[in-house]
């Protein structure tokens, strides 16, 4: 009795151990092309930015690990909804229409659109109908594509895959105006691969959105735990830090 008690005490001893050293991995989406928000790092060859930063110290605090899986922003959804991936970690604005499909965290970021035009255009745009009767792009699968359009105010909306696809248009002079996220315009600038385009400063922005983490539909034990985080690293400052990192202030 003695040696079967011994060996059911240290069965339960391993047992009880192994989660310590193995915790769930859960798969997060993010894109390759939305600096400073998530974008490829070729010297590593690895997805980083600011959406990376957060969920790698969310899952810390969760108790979950993290593989950052990279694809286009517009298969972020359906390979949540397939259950390819278990979390979206990009700059994702929480709409009606997403949240239809996904639940979204807390808010951690708001901004609206940035408006770029080529260098050589120095007029002061300062609404959307400055640019009435134009071709302009905007990044397929955003929040953006669909409020240019409804707006019937130009000749075409051109929907690009990618926000440097915008920005080479825009620095060729193939395109008169593109309309993306603001912080990720502002920081493709600043890197001076595109030195023909002008990010308007004077634009209002009208689809202004705040940026969460998506999970599936009825996770919501996921969803608490990541709310949870999320609320104990914006009070200890770690929400604000990864934000300066990447050259955003804090908000709120």
């Amino acid at each position: 009795m003695k040696r079967f008690g011994l060996a059911a005490v240290a069965a339960l001893a391993i047992a009880t151990a192994l989660p310590a050293s193995a915790q769930q991995v859960l798969k997060v989406g993010s894109t390759p092309t939305g600096i400073p928000f998530t974008f490829l790092d070729t010297k590593t060859n690895t997805i980083q930015g600011i959406m990376v930063d957060l969920i790698t110290e969310v899952g810390k605090d969760a108790g979950f690990n993290v593989q950052i899986e990279p694809m286009q922003f517009s298969a972020l959804i359906p390979s949540l909804t397939s259950s390819k991936i278990d979390i979206i970690a990009a700059a994702m604005f929480i709409t009606p229409p997403r949240k239809e499909v996904v639940d979204f965290s807390d808010p951690i970021y708001s901004y609206g659109e940035g408006l770029v035009v080529p260098k050589t255009d120095t007029k002061a745009y300062a609404t959307q109908e400055d640019l009435k009767g134009e071709t302009v792009g905007a990044q397929v699968g955003t929040a953006f594509v669909d409020a240019l359009k409804k707006t019937g105010l130009f000749t075409e909306v051109k929907a690009y895959d990618t926000i440097p696809d915008i920005l080479r248009d825009v620095n060729t002079g193939r395109l008169k105006a593109g309309y993306a996220d603001y912080p990720i315009l502002a920081y493709n600038l600043k890197q001076g691969g595109f030195p023909e385009v002008r990010l308007v400063e004077g634009y209002k922005p009208v689809t202004v959105g705040s940026v969460g983490i998506g999970v599936r539909k009825g996770e919501a034990a996921l969803l608490g735990k990541i709310n949870a985080s999320l609320a104990k690293l914006k009070a200890n400052g770690t929400i604000a830090k990864i934000l300066d990192k990447w050259g955003l202030k804090a908000q709120g």
